[in-house]
């Protein structure tokens, strides 16, 4: 909205600053973390009223979880859709159409979200929405995601896949290629799902995989900067930088109240919503298995599980004490302080081995 000011600049004064990417991505990242700052409490406190026994704790979780969280509100994604979502209106140019393509996905999966944790709260049961349900609605957006990303791709590109480190590589998916973005956004929505088990575990990786996707974004997004790191040029993806500098600021104004011990809990709300937000910045910028590096921690949350239900149905048996991974550390006797912080750095470390794609070719 505010890039509109740009016009009244004749190349040169304040209102030109409104032209630049950067600037307004500085702007939307500022925007989202007051909003987060200014609203956190009221809601908080909205919640609690509203949520009598807070969100339900699994009974065949970790028994300190019962002990300790017991009474937290859930929900709290709202806290950061609201500031991610003010922040971007405010700050990105509204005539982008990627910008809209993953706020399409970012909503449509925070509603799916909410309506999950509506349903556990009310019920006081942790089961919510059906998972059947659930994965259906996430799968019918991607489908939408993906037709809507291969119609707005430059021909050259649209339906193909680009493979990382091989810089003249593409591979035509071509009927394939919706049912593929649709595992995408799907799996990167609930592989966050799976990794929200302890306070701050998932926001951090989710901020630091947005604020790499969306230089990642700015790059691709550039001639210039395409041309230089030999990658493939997706105009109007630049944009996207603006949308995650507003995730990372409104993850940082959650993470203040979501810093152990948890005042308020993100939810499915927030969870699927921005896992989903992941998936479909990797597909409009074409970098799809670049999202499977960058958030390896999601990758290896979700493996766990799966291996898990996968091995006990077979044998019976266990491979893990508790799946997702990070519970099996906790059996293990680590600390939650210690598997957070743990897990952040190993997500730093994705992350930046999936920025070195960009130039390593």
């Amino acid at each position: 909205m505010l890039y509109m000011l740009s016009e009244l600049s004749d190349g040169g004064g304040v209102f030109n600053l409104f032209r630049y990417i950067t600037f307004r991505s500085g702007g939307a990242f500022f925007t989202a973390l007051i909003f987060g700052f200014m609203f956190g409490t009221p809601l908080i406190n909205l919640l609690k009223r509203k949520q009598t026994n807070g969100q339900p704790i699994r009974e065949d979780g970790p028994q300190s979880h019962i002990l300790d969280k017991a009474g937290t509100p859930t929900m709290g994604g709202v806290l950061v859709l609201g500031a991610l979502i003010v922040s971007t209106l405010i700050w990105a140019r509204l005539d982008n159409p990627y910008v809209w393509l993953v706020l399409f996905v970012t909503v449509a999966f925070g509603m799916v979200g909410f309506a999950d944790d509506y349903a556990k709260v009310t019920k006081n049961n942790s089961k919510g929405v059906s998972s059947r349900v659930r994965f259906g609605i996430g799968l019918a957006v991607a489908a939408v995601a993906g037709y809507w990303a291969a119609q707005v791709h430059p021909s050259d590109l649209s339906n193909q896949l680009a493979v990382p480190v091989f810089k003249d590589v593409l591979i035509n998916l071509g009927i394939i290629y919706i049912p593929f973005t649709m595992l995408v956004i799907v799996g990167s929505a609930n592989a966050v799902n799976l990794t929200d088990g302890l306070d701050g575990l998932a926001i951090m990786p989710v901020m630091i995989a947005a604020g790499t996707l969306g230089v990642i974004a700015y790059a691709v997004g550039r001639v210039d900067f395409s041309q230089y790191l030999d990658v493939h040029y997706v105009p109007g993806t630049g944009e996207l930088l603006v949308f995650s500098a507003g995730l990372i600021g409104g993850g940082l104004g959650f993470l203040w109240y979501n810093a152990p011990p948890a005042a308020v809990f993100m939810g499915d709300t927030g969870s699927l919503a921005l896992g989903g937000a992941l998936g479909a910045i990797a597909v409009a910028t074409k970098h799809e298995i670049v999202l499977a590096i960058v958030g390896g921690l999601f990758v290896v949350e979700a493996l766990s599980v799966i291996i898990q239900v996968l091995y006990f149905k077979r044998t019976g048996k266990r491979v893990f004490l508790m799946a997702p991974i990070h519970h099996h550390y906790e059996k293990r006797g680590w600390s939650e302080s210690q598997i957070v912080i743990r897990f952040w750095i190993i997500s730093l470390v994705l992350a930046l081995v999936g920025l070195a794609t960009l130039k390593l070719r």
